[in-house]
């Protein structure tokens, strides 16, 4: 594309529409039906611009007429409770379904991978020695240790709130960072792992694996399931720079980070349920099989939340996207 000759085929369009848009006086008619074909027309040209010959401060331009069209076109938007309902019963539930070709190898992996290194760490008495001293160790796994006191030793509700924090910010890393490649998501998920398998290995070679697995698992199950998620989606978010599929790479990356942030604020609604479980009921005096059917409860719960409604969801064609009239124009792609 010449885009000087391009500009100059055009301008008296996007000059027409911008003193459209800077009139005072309520448009007639004729105007408003002028105010739309122009603002399809710039759209258009602003896709064709980035695809084919992208140039800063035309698109810059471009890209703050449209907006302004459009809000005109489609009136000032509020958010409302629907948008809320909307969003947890099928953008977020239809999100988590659609990347679920990402998050469950992942989680299978890093579950392989934490118990690999837990048996690696039970197992060797010198990577134990590698790990603290020989006293240390004695004081992390004996009963009333510090792996046992850790769910209680702060008030509950203060120390859930800590633990949804950590969490919510680790799942967000994992969503905002898989745009360089995945490979921090990688590192991330590979610490979350290495900290599993170093109390499953430490608990297991002094014979208390039970006791581990019964502070963990009540709030582990759905805790571990989020991160999961969210490393999974920003795996696939960096995948995503490197086969945009059918669509342009800045398109695709639009469309997939939007869905990400969504999924950034389901994650932390998830968070804060096994927050809630960590801080008040791991450390209480239930039994461990009532604590853990508390546990295993809260996931059966999100699993079928994904599966049935997002299921659902995403076969009628949510894709946890904003809804198409907030996207930007786009024009169609070859296959």
């Amino acid at each position: 594309m010449d885009l000087d000759v391009f500009v100059s085929a055009h301008r008296a369009e996007w000059d027409r529409l911008e003193a459209l848009l800077r009139r005072q006086r309520r448009l007639n008619g004729a105007e408003a039906d002028e105010l739309v074909t122009l603002y399809q027309r710039t759209a258009t040209h602003l896709s064709l611009i980035q695809s084919s010959a992208p140039d800063p401060q035309l698109t810059g331009r471009l890209s703050q007429l449209v907006a302004r069209a459009r809000s005109a076109v489609t009136g000032t938007r509020r958010a409302s409770w629907r948008d809320v309902t909307r969003f947890l019963a099928h953008g977020f539930p239809a999100a988590v379904y659609k990347s679920r070709h990402w998050w469950v190898p992942t989680a299978l992996l890093s579950t392989a991978v934490a118990a690999l290194l837990g048996w690696w760490i039970g197992t060797h008495p010198e990577v134990q020695a590698s790990i603290a001293a020989p006293s240390e160790l004695r004081e992390l796994t004996r009963p009333g240790g510090q792996y046992e006191t850790y769910y209680s030793s702060h008030p509950a509700a203060s120390f859930a709130a800590q633990v949804w924090t950590n969490n919510a910010w680790a799942a967000a890393l994992c969503l905002i960072l898989g745009v360089f490649l995945g490979l921090p998501v990688l590192w991330i998920l590979f610490q979350n792992m290495l900290n599993l398998g170093i109390g499953v290995g430490l608990m297991s070679s002094a014979g208390r694996l039970d006791t581990f697995l019964g502070l963990v698992l009540p709030h582990g199950l759905l805790e571990l399931t989020a991160v999961f998620v969210a490393a999974g989606t920003g795996l696939r978010l960096g995948w995503t720079l490197i086969d945009p599929g059918p669509r342009t790479r800045r398109t695709a990356l639009a469309e997939e980070g939007r869905a990400a942030i969504g999924m950034a604020i389901g994650l932390a609604l998830v968070l804060f349920v096994s927050g809630a479980i960590e801080g008040f009921v791991t450390p209480s005096g239930l039994p461990t099989w009532a604590r853990i059917t508390i546990g295993v409860a809260a996931e059966v719960a999100f699993l079928a939340y994904v599966y049935v409604l997002g299921g659902r969801a995403a076969r009628a064609g949510e894709t946890g996207d904003v809804e198409a009239a907030e996207r930007s124009a786009t024009v169609p792609m070859a296959a």
